[in-house]
């Protein structure tokens, strides 16, 4: 098992304010869980800890932007796309402020802090806003470079990470691309697309899938906004069929995403594996996402029956 989404976020912000004058980091009073404290103990006259007070941290983040500095503010997933949503949505999107949310501990894997704290509505909320970048990365690796793109990119980016470790999927090598989907396994009986740590489990339920004779394409979308049309259209019209998997509502993210792009373009077969529409509750990380049905046996159900589906 790889480093959490959040340490690896720690990291690179370190290595990234050694480059960058510019960023500053600010943090709602969580820095030791969000790992904002790895930036705040090397560079403490570039951090800032307003408090308690989601809304003002997203405002403060605005005004450091306007004044040429590049915000990279943390809190956690719940408390930064809900409780402050609309100063993300007014002070910071409309009038496309350089402003960076990094969101930690999203999902139902925050575990034990139970429904409060599980946010699983927060790509929803990020990606009904324009001018917004959502990118969710699914492994180490992957949130070092997309942190590292989110320092160049000019203009607001929403960036989940996630509490637990996960396991490493990609190596230095590897190179991510914005707004670019990323093929993991190659198959042509259906695809699997995912995001987050639902990458590793599309993997594996691939895997399984190929014991059986079935050969599943694995994408991961670490980007949902702005979404691969590309990449939805080419997989939809190659296999024939698909499956979304994400540690979130299957209201308003991964699955919706793909779904207007599959209904407007070349509708397929399609099956959504997520959370249906109801709130999470305090529990261990593995036993929750058994309950919730976010394991590679229901991805390979789902895909069974995809397939199953096809005219």
């Amino acid at each position: 098992m790889g480093l959490a989404t959040r340490e690896a976020y720690g990291e690179i912000l370190k290595e990234l304010g050694k480059k960058h004058q510019d960023i500053v980091v600010l943090d709602a009073d969580l820095s030791k869980s969000t790992k904002t404290a790895v930036f705040a103990k090397a560079f403490p006259e570039r951090f800032f800890n307003v408090g308690i007070a989601e809304q003002n941290l997203m405002g403060v983040g605005a005004g450091l932007a306007t004044a040429g500095k590049i915000p990279f503010v943390s809190t956690f997933a719940m408390f930064a796309a809900g409780r402050a949503f609309e100063q993300v949505r007014n002070s910071i999107c409309y009038p496309k402020l350089n402003v960076k949310i990094a969101a930690t501990h999203a999902g139902l894997t925050v575990g034990e802090d139970g429904a409060s704290h599980q946010s699983i509505e927060d790509i929803s909320l990020m990606r009904s806003i324009p001018n917004m970048t959502v990118i969710v990365p699914a492994d180490a690796e992957e949130t070092r470079q997309a942190v590292t793109f989110a320092a160049e990119y000019k203009g607001p980016v929403y960036i989940r990470l996630g509490r637990m470790s996960v396991p490493d999927l990609f190596t230095a090598d590897y190179k991510f691309e914005h707004g670019r989907a990323v093929q993991v396994v190659d198959g042509t009986d259906v695809t699997i697309m995912a995001t987050g740590i639902m990458v590793a489990t599309a993997k594996a339920a691939a895997e399984e899938l190929a014991n059986t004779g079935i050969r599943a394409r694995v994408l991961n979308f670490h980007t949902i906004k702005p979404i691969d049309k590309e990449a939805i259209i080419k997989a939809a019209a190659e296999t024939g069929a698909i499956v979304t998997c994400e540690e979130h509502s299957v209201i308003g993210g991964l699955g919706s995403a793909v779904a207007e792009v599959v209904v407007e373009n070349i509708p397929v077969p399609m099956e959504r594996i997520g959370v249906m529409d109801t709130f999470g509750e305090s529990g261990t990380p593995a036993t929750l996402l058994v309950k919730y049905n976010l394991t590679a046996d229901d991805i390979i159900a789902a895909a069974k029956k995809a397939i199953s589906r096809k005219k």
